[in-house]
């Protein structure tokens, strides 16, 4: 496995060969987690699949320098799953899918690919790794870590790009610490609170 963006290992110690592959017939609908919700980060299209595969990788990629924004939402109007920023300010956006009918119902994934050094599809283990694209960059999750199928394809971004999103995401991140402060949230609370604040200032 290639270091480029970092390694990581799902909960039991999973190898790439036993990676679920099978073909799958599943194709209900993804439940609301809460149909009132106000984050921001929890819209309520984001299945209970969907948010382990968010936690798995976060976990997971953490120790090779990522700090992440959930749900940021980029120049093109499109909210990114996961984008990553690394010591060097490369930055990686991870698009989760939680499912085959979940995969199918994007048709713009393609349109991430602008604002990233590196692009990523993350999924979980009962999800058939051969409905994505063999070009794009995979990733099997669970909610205890995840583990890079494979690379990314490196594609380095336009400076003025890269500029504009750095700043985005820090002025995003200070602004859900901000909502974190203002609201006095217990230390219990904080974790979740950092990545479901409210960004409506920016």
């Amino acid at each position: 496995m290639s270091a480029q963006v970092g390694c990581c290992v799902l909960h039991g110690s999973h190898k790439s060969s036993s990676i679920h592959t099978s073909k799958s017939t599943k194709t209900d609908p993804m439940p609301l987690i809460s149909a009132h919700n106000q984050d921001p980060a929890v819209d309520g299209r984001q299945s209970d699949h969907a948010m382990m595969i968010r936690t798995g990788v976060m976990r997971g990629l953490t120790g090779s320098g990522l700090v992440f924004a959930a749900e940021l939402t980029l120049a093109n109007g499109r909210r990114a799953d996961l984008v990553g920023l690394d010591k060097s300010g490369k930055i990686t956006i991870v698009e989760i899918k939680s499912s085959i009918a979940d995969f199918k119902a994007d048709t713009k994934w393609h349109e991430y690919k602008d604002f990233s050094d590196h692009f990523y599809f993350a999924t979980h283990p009962d999800v058939p790794v051969e409905i994505f694209p063999e070009e794009e960059g995979l990733i099997i999750a669970d909610n205890h870590g995840c583990e890079i199928l494979r690379e990314a394809q490196v594609v380095k971004l336009p400076a003025p790009t890269r500029k504009a999103l750095t700043l985005r995401f820090a002025r995003t991140s200070g602004s859900r610490l901000k909502h974190i402060a203002m609201h006095n949230t217990g230390p219990g609370e904080a974790l979740s609170s950092v990545i479901l604040a409210s960004d409506e200032d920016l």
